[in-house]
């Protein structure tokens, strides 16, 4: 039996990498209020007061509103890769990235100087993939490059994939200096062979701490007691929610800053998620260029056009258009991002094709969507459509787009017991 709490307000918050944005709901569903502001590095709460005190200031509203909140303020994973060999380390580091909310900022091959840990440590990762050798193999490099690792100023997370028979002596290594270590099985077991299932999980499961991102150690403790949930899932149960009051299946396209995610949701509560963090508007806006041109949906003359957007996208996270112009290449990286991801989650699910899977609604969502010109979102939905690869699986979909960024906050809302005013919300601001 569905339960709804008879409370009022409800301050949904959602603290992205690059904006917090915060929504007043009453119990009805009805929207009251919206407000925004920076999401502030050093000290996340910062932004998040600033945006709770906005919106709940410019609305009256009767008794105190709940702030229910979700975060994505740790954006992208960005992930080092040190193994062997050149082309087997790379090959293996993309492949375990994918669809984790990864992505590869450097690559190191062959043993660990002083001077390549520097190197590391200047790319800034948010975790390190330590591979080494085939099964069998000589293990000399990986126990060098795991010593290496185990005595220099390296605090990141490390997921260990390597040569099965030196595992547990390079873990020893770096445990007993207090690193942070992920076992899993080797990515690449045999020459020329890559299994990124494991390394590819193991990644995911530190992206899933990542991705909170309480940004300042005094931060930390009122952060995590005001978020218990990632944007992550709040949007996925928003998607659910979706398919359980149109009884389709939903195909929810969210594209970030730093990061384009997909969730499949069945009427019957499944639910299938890819995170890809080498797409997104911003930090990740030249992984959309990259990739848009390997599937060839960008042709070479587009590509040198978006390239100077593409590079203000990436070195300004927080940069919003301020005319025409700017505003459709926008839309253009979102459109192309959101072609890519789907391409790769549809990839990710043998069965696809089949026609009984296929979407019967497809949600379009994040900021760049705010944009309400109905030619220039058309112009976006028609690259999905007309893409050759999705156009046998979203010909008979309805899209929808959230113009009112109101799917995290329909999540959140579901999450917490006041289903009734989820309901309301996505029906009079999303599927009306």
């Amino acid at each position: 039996m569905t339960r709804d709490r008879p409370a009022g307000a409800a301050v949904c918050l959602d603290v992205g990498s690059t904006w917090t944005k915060a929504v007043l709901v009453r119990a009805d569903g009805t929207i009251q209020g919206f407000a925004e502001h920076p999401t502030t590095t050093g000290d996340v709460l910062a932004g998040v007061d600033a945006a709770v005190g906005a919106v709940t200031a410019a609305t009256r509203v009767d008794g105190e509103a709940e702030v229910l909140a979700a975060s994505s303020a740790g954006g992208g994973l960005r992930l080092a890769v040190i193994g062997t060999d050149a082309l087997t380390t790379s090959d293996a580091g993309h492949h375990v990235a994918r669809t984790v909310g990864s992505r590869v900022v450097h690559v190191h091959a062959g043993p660990l100087a002083a001077e390549d840990v520097r190197t590391v440590r200047g790319s800034r990762p948010g975790a390190l993939l330590l591979m080494g050798g085939a099964d069998g193999d000589d293990p000399s490099v990986l126990l060098h490059n795991a010593g290496r690792l185990a005595r220099a100023r390296v605090r990141y997370p490390i997921v260990l994939a390597g040569n099965t028979e030196a595992r547990d002596d390079a873990m020893a290594l770096l445990r007993g200096t207090g690193r942070t270590v992920v076992a899993c099985d080797n990515v690449a077991p045999a020459i020329g062979t890559v299994v990124a299932g494991p390394a590819r999980q193991a990644v995911a499961d530190v992206f899933a701490g990542h991705v909170l991102g309480d940004r300042g150690p005094a931060a930390a403790p009122r952060f995590r007691r005001l978020v218990r949930s990632t944007t992550l899932d709040a949007v996925a149960r928003g998607a659910a929610e979706i398919a359980r009051i149109t009884g389709s299946r939903v195909l929810l396209v969210d594209v970030g800053c730093a990061t384009t995610d997909v969730h499949a949701a069945t009427p019957d509560g499944g639910l299938h998620r890819t995170v890809e963090g080498d797409l997104g508007l911003r930090s990740a806006a030249a992984g959309v260029l990259t990739e848009g041109q390997a599937e060839g949906l960008v042709d070479p003359i587009e590509a040198d056009l978006l390239a100077p957007a593409v590079e203000r996208m990436a070195a300004e996270p927080g940069w919003i258009p301020r005319d025409a112009g700017g505003a459709a290449e926008d839309r253009r990286i979102a459109a192309l991002a959101a072609a890519v991801a789907v391409r790769r989650h549809l990839a990710s699910v043998p069965a696809s094709g089949d026609p009984e899977s296929r979407p019967g609604v497809v949600v379009l969502s994040g900021g760049v969507f705010r944009q309400r010109e109905g030619d220039a979102l058309r112009s976006v939905v028609s690259t999905l459509r007309f893409d050759p690869v999705l156009a046998p699986v979203l010909a008979d979909a309805r899209v929808v787009v959230d113009n009112d960024v109101v799917l995290a906050a329909a999540g959140l809302l579901a999450a917490h017991d006041r289903e009734v005013a989820a309901e309301a919300l996505l029906q009079d601001h999303l599927l009306d």
